[in-house]
């Protein structure tokens, strides 16, 4: 077969390929336009590399800026990811999710074409003594309320239930006006609607946010990403990453210390010393109880989203009592995973099985098991 009628052959294949992928109003961006977009992916346009790929900004001809997911070509995990982004993120709709534009598909190349937001990710911020400055108490409370927002829209009051399986700082993105959304939908998994939860041989996600039944069993449920979200909340009001705190001889993670902290009535002490000024007491105390309500190890006590908006948003809505956080350091050495690299490498256990993304879970009523 000669060059040419190869070369053929491969751009039917990804027409076809492409065609298979629709998805409502997604477009389908000409690798040319996108390689023009970025400069031809130059280095000064790039905003973020990870384990999947790379991300770019880039500006249409029209003027108007969009990023760009580059997922690496020669990853069997990137494919996996490039069809999950594009079948589920293409069908959500709401203002606190990264809005997914179109994909392209040319030989090896995948990308992904989402809505440009300015503000990088609140990790960024959050965790930087200079910039955190930026944000006060009104506006965390603010970010706060609107990520909850957007994981109650995956979980119950979208068309899908999704559950998203990586939720961290890293994966929230800020507008121009500081308004957060949920990005990187690569590892999300679409529940059928009598689902309760799915299994999986391969644990994927970031360490120091995933829930203890997943890190030890493979199990993951819309309570996992609460989980998540209530480390989020810790995060976001104490101004410091999950991670291994040593105290003398002793080693603990931010939630043993809002733990030990609130039993001890001394939460005050492990709240970011920027917000103090003009800082609301009364939301910070119950920010701080409904985080730790979230992050509970067992999967039953942790609340829905509903129920976590309920709460941040009324002063009146009772908040039973938490229960003492899984100490999570030990996993991570279980799991091979050095400290430095907590927040930037996708994680997997030593169990056989890649995990299929993109399918929809099990017909089974209570879980779906990933082979």
């Amino acid at each position: 077969m000669t060059s040419c009628s190869q070369d053929k052959n491969e751009d039917e294949d990804e027409a076809e390929a492409g065609n298979n992928l629709k998805v409502g109003d997604l477009l389908q961006f000409d690798f040319a336009t996108i390689r023009l977009a970025t400069s031809n992916f130059s280095d000064a346009n790039k905003l973020g590399q990870g384990g999947f790929g790379t991300v770019y900004k880039g500006t249409l001809s029209d003027g108007h800026d969009i990023a760009i997911k580059r997922l690496a070509n020669n990853s069997e995990q990137g494919e996996t990811e490039f069809k999950n982004e594009v079948l589920l993120t293409g069908k959500l709709q709401h203002r606190n999710l990264v809005k997914l534009l179109g994909f392209c598909l040319q030989r090896k190349e995948r990308l992904l074409i989402y809505e440009f937001v300015p503000n990088k990710s609140l990790d960024y911020i959050i965790f930087d003594p200079i910039k955190r400055a930026n944000l006060n108490w009104e506006r965390r409370f603010k970010i706060i309320k609107d990520i909850a927002r957007g994981l109650l829209y995956l979980h119950e009051d979208s068309r899908l239930q999704i559950v998203h399986r990586d939720l961290k700082t890293s994966n929230i993105l800020l507008d121009e006006e500081m308004n957060p959304k949920i990005t990187d939908f690569g590892i999300a998994r679409l529940f059928d609607a009598n689902q309760t939860h799915g299994m999986t041989k391969t644990v994927v996600g970031t360490v120091g946010y995933m829930a203890p039944e997943y890190i030890r069993h493979g199990q993951f449920s819309v309570k996992s990403d609460v989980f998540s979200f209530g480390v989020i909340i810790l995060e976001i009001v104490c101004g410091q990453r999950n991670t291994e705190i040593r105290d003398g001889e002793n080693i603990e993670d931010l939630l043993g210390i809002a733990w030990k902290n609130w039993k001890a009535g001394t939460t005050s002490d492990i709240v970011d010393p920027i917000l103090h000024q003009g800082f609301n007491k009364n939301e910070k105390m119950r920010c701080i109880h409904v985080g730790l309500l979230c992050v509970q190890e067992d999967i039953a006590m942790r609340p829905n989203m509903s129920s976590v908006l309920l709460m941040l948003n009324s002063t009146t809505f009772p908040l039973p009592e938490p229960s003492e956080p899984p100490f999570l350091m030990q996993p991570k050495r279980a799991l091979s995973i050095p400290l430095n690299e907590q927040y930037s490498v996708p994680t997997k256990s030593s169990d056989s099985g890649s995990g299929s993304q993109i399918t929809q879970g099990s017909t089974s009523k209570s879980s779906g098991i990933d082979q």
